[in-house]
């Protein structure tokens, strides 16, 4: 390992230009710059090394051309990309300018991967959802769990309307490291999992619902009054950060075994 006083040396004896050593004070994680400067934006190309996972591109309110610029500079540090809330015109802008890029269109996400990415971690998260109007907000939790090298199963449709749809998948859902349960209109369906599994929940309110229900507050509240223990709550329509949170979870639990 090349360190910085070393560097320095080389730098002065004129054996080691200093383009060459900035590139080698940023591989050696010294103090260098640890982004890179887009004027739009500044990408945080050391987050990997911090938290174990690059910077996630967050779509929305950006437009198309900033997406695609900082998805080709994040292919150059990182093995893997993920951008959330992208709708369908933006998304076609990126995969036409950016070479293996794919959309899911359910979960409004693109990913990127320089190899076909793997199960990483053993174990495995479930994802659960209430109705098929949920289902964009799990797609992105469960996308983004698999993006950090999660398998995941998605138990979805099985809300406290036809209860009996979720005890039919019960043991699938007892068997993962980390749930994710996803629900709109009261938000019930976290209670009634909490009550029933050992494992660790993230539940995630969304916007779906009628008039009082006012946006997603009414089952945000519902789920952080939860009398079912276990049960951390994210924000509304959160499918990512409930994502990532079960991933890490998980991720976890395999280090364990």
């Amino acid at each position: 390992m090349m360190d910085l006083e070393k560097i320095l040396k080389l730098v002065q004896a004129g054996d080691l230009d200093v383009e060459e050593a900035k590139k080698q004070i940023i591989k050696e994680g010294g103090s260098g710059p640890a982004n890179l400067d887009l004027g739009f934006a500044q990408l945080d190309i050391d987050r990997e090394k911090r938290t174990g996972f690059p910077e996630v591109i967050f779509g929305e309110g950006k437009t198309a051309e900033q997406i695609e610029a900082i998805f080709q500079r994040l292919t150059e540090h990182t093995d893997r990309v993920l951008a959330t809330r992208v709708d369908a015109a933006k998304a076609a802008y990126v995969v036409a300018n950016v070479a293996g890029v794919t959309y899911h269109e359910t979960a409004r996400a693109l990913t990127w991967f320089k190899r076909p990415l793997l199960k990483v971690h053993d174990g495995y998260i479930a994802v659960v959802c209430a109705g098929t109007s949920d289902l964009p907000v799990a797609e992105e939790a469960a996308l983004t769990a698999e993006c950090l090298g999660s398998h995941v199963e998605r138990v979805f449709d099985v809300g406290v309307a036809g209860i009996h749809r979720l005890f039919r998948r019960l043991e699938l859902i007892r068997g993962a490291n980390a749930i994710v349960v996803v629900a709109g209109m009261e938000g019930a369906l976290a209670s009634v999992v909490g009550g029933l599994v050992s494992k660790p929940i993230v539940a995630v309110p969304t916007s779906i619902g009628y008039g009082a229900h006012l946006a997603g507050v009414a089952p945000l509240l519902s789920m952080l009054n939860s009398c079912s223990p276990g049960i951390s709550v994210v924000n509304i329509d959160n499918g990512f950060g409930a994502g990532y949170y079960a991933g890490l979870i998980n991720k976890n639990m395999s280090k364990r075994a």
